[in-house]
């Protein structure tokens, strides 16, 4: 259905990213915002290094959120935010070590739900930032 050079495509592919960078860039900067209480939240999980960790945390889930939004590095910014999800998953959304039923669901459906997001940034990360991107524009530039 989608030829990758086609313009219907192109824009496809550009929405996508702005989809899946959009929750990234919107939670990172509510992150700075709520710094407090978001690092109160990691210590009572029991992450070591938390204040290390939320400002890895920010650059990981900011900067690869802006870079796949603009289609710079869009690799290298899927594979941050992919890192990111999966330690966020396991360190928030263990749905197996719950005893309460109603916990293992709530953390059952965030654990399948960053599963997806992982599965989404895959295909970013294999296809890249498509024609609409800093990289396309990169990458003529090179070519002529």
């Amino acid at each position: 259905m989608c030829h990758h050079e086609s313009k219907f495509c192109a824009f496809i592919l550009f929405l996508g990213r702005v989809c899946i960078s959009l929750l990234f860039i919107i939670m990172g900067i509510q992150k700075i915002m709520t710094y407090g209480d978001t690092l109160s939240a990691m210590t009572a999980a029991g992450i070591p290094n938390s204040k290390l960790l939320i400002i890895l945390a920010i650059l990981f889930e900011l900067g690869g959120g802006v870079l796949v939004l603009l289609g710079l590095l869009t690799r290298l910014g899927a594979i941050m935010l992919i890192v990111f999800v999966i330690l966020t998953t396991h360190f928030f959304h263990s749905f197996w070590i719950f005893q309460d039923a109603e916990k293992v669901r709530g953390n059952m459906m965030h654990f399948f739900k960053n599963l997806t997001i992982i599965g989404g940034l895959i295909y970013v990360l294999v296809h890249g930032g498509g024609r609409l991107s800093f990289d396309s524009c990169f990458k003529r530039k090179e070519t002529n």
